[in-house]
C-alpha cells in the first residue's frame, strides 16, 4: 500500500507499458487512447516513419477521474502514461528497459494471429518486471462481423489457457502503485535534446525519490553535475515530481549528444560498478543450459552490456535454508557451480525427485564495460545473439543486484572477499605397507608435483584407515602416509600377496627390463584426498574441514 498523498501530489501518475509482437497495433492503440503526446511519441523518429515500425520507447498520456480506492489517499486526478515499446525481435533490450519503469503491462494481441514469438517474450518480461497485466485483443475490426464475437470468445479462451501457468489472474483488483518520495532521486533518461535559447532537456521516468526546481542532479556515467533550470510533465510546468512521474528536466551548458540513454540522480548517490553479485533465477522458458564462464547480454535498467557469469550456492547441508532477499553475506562459504542447477540437471536426477537443488543461487557478473545502476535493481540476462527468426525464448535468467564492485581492479581488491570454493578430489593407490603405522602410496600425484605442498593433508584409505601425508618417497611421485591408528590386519592381508619381481626382457623385446606385479591374491587399496580450494584465493591454499 502506498503512503498517503500530499497536497503537492494530488495527481497520481500511473505508467502502463504497451507491449506485444511487431505489427499488433500497439502504437495505433496508444494514439487512440492518448490526449497528450510527449516529444517522443507515436513514432516521431524519422527512421520509425520510414520503416513503419516502432524503434524506440514512445510516451503519451491521458487523464481520468480516480477510482474510489485512490480518492481515499488524496488523489484528485489519475494520469495514465502509456509507454509504447517496440515489438521487433531485434529491439528486445529496449523492450526490457521499458518494462522496468511500468506499473502495469498491457499485452496487445492481434486477434487474427494470437500469441506470437515476441508476444511470448513480452509476457516473460512482464512476469519478471511487473505484477499486473491487461490483455488487449486488438484489430477486431478485421474480423467478419458475423463471426466476430465467436472469434473473440475463442481467442479469449486461448489466452486464459496461456496464462494458466503464469502469475497473472484474469480478474479485476483494486491496485495502488507504491510511490515513495523519500530517498535519493533517480531517473531513467530515454531521450535528450536541446531547445534553442533554453538549454538541454532530459526526459525520463523517475525510479525513486523526488526532485524540485533548482536541485542539483548528476549524470553518473559522465560525472557531470547540473542545476535543474525548469521541469515539465507532458508540456505542463511543475515545481516538483516524485517516483513514477514522467518528467522533462531542463539544464544548461550540457551537450545533448553526450547522453542518448542513461540515468540522472542525486549527486554522489549512484556508483559505477565493474562487477556485481546478484540473486539469480533461471527463466523456465529458456531451453539452453546456464554455464559458468558463459557470456550473456546483461540488462540493468535501460543499459545492456556483455558480461561473464559464475554461478554458486550454499554448500550442503544448507541447500534448503532461507537466505535474505536484500543483501549478501560475505562471511559465508559458497560452493562453486559449473552451471545453474535445476531439477533437470543430470547431477540432480541421480539424487531422487527432489534432487540436490539449492533454495537460492547467486551469480557473479563481470561486465565488459562499467555500468551505473542502483543496488537492488532488476537484472535480466539474455542471449540476444540468438537467431531472431527462431521460435525460442532468448531471456535466460533474472535476479536482483545485491552488491557491486566499484574498483576497476576488483579482481584484486573485491573478489578475494568472495569465499567461493571448489571441491577437489584426488585418488591414488597403496603401493605397499611400509610398517605398522605407515604406507607408501602412488598415482595420486604427477612426477613433477611438489608434494611438499600437500604435507599434513588428511587422506582416507578405501579400507577405512585415516592418515596424513608425511612427504615424498623417492623421485617418481610416490609418497608416504602416516596412519596414527595403525594399518589394519585386513589391509595388510589384501596387500600381503604383492611382491616385486624383476624379470629380464625377452629376446626380441625393445625394453631391457620390466617390473610387474605378481600375486593373484592381492587386491588394490585406494587412497582418497579431498580438499577445498577457494576460487579467488591468490595463494591457492588447500583447505580441509
Amino acid at each position: 500500500m502506498a503512503a498517503p498523498m500530499t497536497a503537492a501530489a494530488e495527481t497520481l501518475n500511473f505508467n502502463v507499458g504497451v507491449l506485444g509482437h511487431i505489427d499488433s497495433g500497439k502504437t495505433s492503440l496508444a494514439r487512440a487512447l492518448s490526449t497528450t503526446a510527449s516529444t517522443a511519441a507515436f513514432d516521431k523518429n524519422p527512421q520509425s516513419r520510414q520503416r513503419g515500425i516502432t524503434l524506440d520507447l514512445g510516451f503519451s498520456s491521458f487523464s481520468v477521474s480516480p477510482p474510489e480506492h485512490l480518492s481515499r489517499f488524496g488523489c484528485r486526478r489519475l494520469q495514465v502514461t502509456l509507454v509504447d515499446c517496440p515489438g521487433h525481435a531485434s529491439l528486445i533490450r529496449t523492450i526490457i528497459g521499458g518494462a522496468q519503469i511500468i506499473d502495469l503491462m498491457m499485452l496487445v494481441i492481434d486477434v487474427t494471429k494470437g500469441m506470437q514469438t515476441q508476444s511470448a517474450e513480452c509476457l516473460v518480461i512482464g512476469q519478471i518486471a511487473c505484477n499486473k497485466m491487461v490483455v488487449v485483443l486488438n484489430k477486431v475490426d478485421l474480423l467478419p462481423e458475423n463471426k466476430r464475437q465467436a472469434a473473440i470468445e475463442r481467442m479469449t479462451k486461448k489466452m486464459q489457457k496461456t496464462l494458466e501457468n503464469t502469475k497473472y489472474l484474469l480478474k479485476s483488483q483494486a491496485y495502488l502503485p507504491h510511490r515513495d518520495p523519500s530517498g535519493p532521486f533517480l531517473m531513467a533518461v530515454d531521450h535528450c535534446f536541446s531547445i534553442k535559447g533554453q538549454g538541454t532537456v532530459m526526459t525520463g521516468t523517475i525510479l525513486s525519490g523526488s526532485v524540485s526546481l533548482n536541485d542539483n542532479v548528476e549524470i553518473p556515467a559522465l560525472k557531470v553535475s547540473k542545476k535543474v533550470k525548469s521541469m515539465q510533465m507532458f508540456h505542463q510546468p511543475v515545481n516538483s515530481a516524485i517516483q513514477g512521474d514522467r518528467l522533462g528536466i531542463c539544464v544548461t551548458q550540457f551537450d545533448p549528444k553526450l547522453l542518448e540513454r542513461g540515468l540522472v540522480c542525486t549527486p554522489d548517490s549512484l556508483h559505477t560498478i565493474h562487477a556485481a553479485i546478484i540473486s539469480v533465477t533461471k527463466i523456465p522458458y529458456f531451453k539452453g543450459p546456464l554455464h559458468t564462464k558463459a557470456k550473456f547480454h546483461i540488462t540493468l535498467g535501460h543499459e545492456t552490456v556483455m558480461g561473464k557469469v559464475m554461478f554458486f550456492s550454499v554448500p550442503p547441508p544448507h541447500l534448503k535454508q532461507e537466505e535474505p532477499a536484500d543483501h549478501f553475506d560475505f562471511e559465508k562459504d559458497y560452493l562453486y557451480q559449473d552451471s545453474y542447477t535445476t531439477k533437470d540437471s543430470e547431477a540432480d536426477k541421480a539424487d531422487g525427485p527432489q534432487g540436490n537443488i539449492p533454495k537460492q543461487q547467486w551469480a557473479l557478473l563481470e561486465f565488459e564495460k562499467p555500468v551505473a545502476c542502483p543496488k537492488l535493481c532488476l537484472v535480466i540476462g539474455s542471449k540476444l545473439d540468438t537467431d531472431i527468426h527462431s521460435n525460442t525464448c532468448r531471456l535466460a535468467f533474472h535476479g536482483v543486484l545485491l552488491e557491486g564492485a566499484e574498483d576497476k581492479n576488483y579482481s584484486e581488491t573485491y573478489l578475494p572477499k568472495l569465499k567461493v570454493f571448489k571441491m577437489k578430489h584426488k585418488e591414488g593407490q597403496v603401493e605397499r605397507v611400509n610398517d605398522d603405522y605407515s604406507i607408501i602410496g602412488r598415482s595420486l600425484f604427477k612426477k613433477e608435483t611438489n608434494i611438499q605442498l600437500f604435507v599434513g593433508l588428511k587422506v582416507t584409505l578405501s579400507t577405512g584407515e585415516e592418515g596424513s601425508i608425511e612427504g615424498s618417497f623417492g623421485q617418481s611421485g610416490k609418497f608416504k602416509v602416516r596412519i596414527p591408528s595403525g594399518v589394519k590386519p585386513e589391509t595388510k592381508q589384501l596387500l600381503g600377496g604383492s611382491s616385486k619381481k624383476k624379470t629380464k626382457a625377452s629376446k626380441g623385446d625393445t625394453e631391457s627390463a620390466k617390473e610387474e606385479e605378481s600375486g593373484a591374491d592381492s587386491q588394490p587399496v585406494f587412497i582418497s584426498l579431498a580438499f577445498r580450494r577457494y576460487v579467488f584465493d591468490t595463494q591457492k591454499k588447500m583447505i580441509q574441514s
